[in-house]
């Protein structure tokens, strides 16, 4: 009896526990308001982190040709993600992750830094005043006018655009496409392994993203990356390790430097880049899960 007592009572704290977890959620979240349940919530989170880990990979590899280390940026990458994802869910309680964006990281690699020659030091100067810049407009609520004016159609558009740019950055990367001085692009090599694993890439995961596959893009690259392991195309560098460190680019910024009346120009390019993709991603996203609203 004493045995037996002693778990029914711990049952009621256990479920009492949940209850209260569940009161909390539902008191932070609107839980019911909003249609959904704890466990939807979870599943979702799982979802949507599966979707979007490609930028861990990604984000490294672009910036890391511009000299930057990229232990350091993978790392900065992850604490950038999961702090703005928190403070989208806590404070705005907006359904939508946030992530370090495709489009300026590849401005920032190959036209400020590749092209124009400025250090990634500056450049990081570059995006810490524009980022200044845009948090004003925000605030200030110009941003919102500057959108309310642009038609849906146009605002819809930017993201096909970034994504377009995106993808010819993508072919380039893997060899499928290279430099030609009769047509500007041409076609490359696709005899070697790595356009061949690219367009593998492609397909499995055009296939998996049609038959609804949670994580579809996030399984592609793993694929991908193993055949190419396995192959010996890309060097295997371990299963788990310690986080790098960040000390080789945190802080690093140039401000001073970045303050130069020829930085004016990418300052401003910066903003509105920013601007438009935040913007074009942003509609795209709640038009697709029906949150757009007057």
């Amino acid at each position: 009896t004493g045995v037996g007592g002693h778990a029914y009572h711990a049952a009621n704290i256990g479920a009492g526990g949940v209850l209260r977890k569940f009161f909390m959620l539902e008191k932070l979240f609107q839980l019911q308001a909003h249609k959904t349940s704890v466990r939807r919530e979870i599943l979702a989170g799982l979802t949507t982190f599966l979707t979007m880990a490609y930028i861990l990979f990604v984000n490294p590899a672009i910036l890391g040709e511009t000299g930057m280390d990229k232990g350091a940026v993978f790392v900065a990458t992850c604490l950038a993600a999961a702090i703005g994802s928190a403070i989208m869910g806590l404070i705005a309680n907006y359904p939508i992750a946030l992530a370090p964006g495709m489009g300026l990281n590849a401005f920032f690699t190959y036209t400020v830094v590749l092209h124009m020659g400025h250090s990634w030091q500056v450049a990081l100067g570059a995006v810490f005043i524009s980022a200044t810049l845009f948090f004003v407009l925000s605030v200030f609520r110009i941003r919102e006018w500057i959108i309310n004016s642009i038609p849906l159609p146009l605002r819809s558009a930017i993201s096909a655009g970034i994504g377009l740019f995106l993808a010819l950055i993508a072919l380039k990367e893997a060899g499928l496409v290279i430099a030609n001085p009769a047509t500007l692009v041409g076609l490359g090599d696709l005899t070697s392994p790595g356009p061949l694993l690219a367009i593998l890439g492609f397909f499995l995961i055009v296939a998996l993203e049609a038959r609804r596959v949670t994580g579809a893009v996030m399984i592609g690259i793993l694929v991908v990356t193993a055949i190419a392991i396995a192959l010996g195309v890309t060097p295997f560098g371990g299963i788990l390790s310690m986080p790098p460190s960040m000390a080789p680019t945190f802080l690093q910024l140039d401000i001073m430097g970045a303050l130069d009346v020829g930085m004016i120009s990418v300052i401003f390019a910066f903003l509105f880049v920013d601007l438009f993709d935040n913007t074009g991603t942003l509609i795209g996203v709640a038009k697709r899960a029906g949150l757009m609203s007057k």
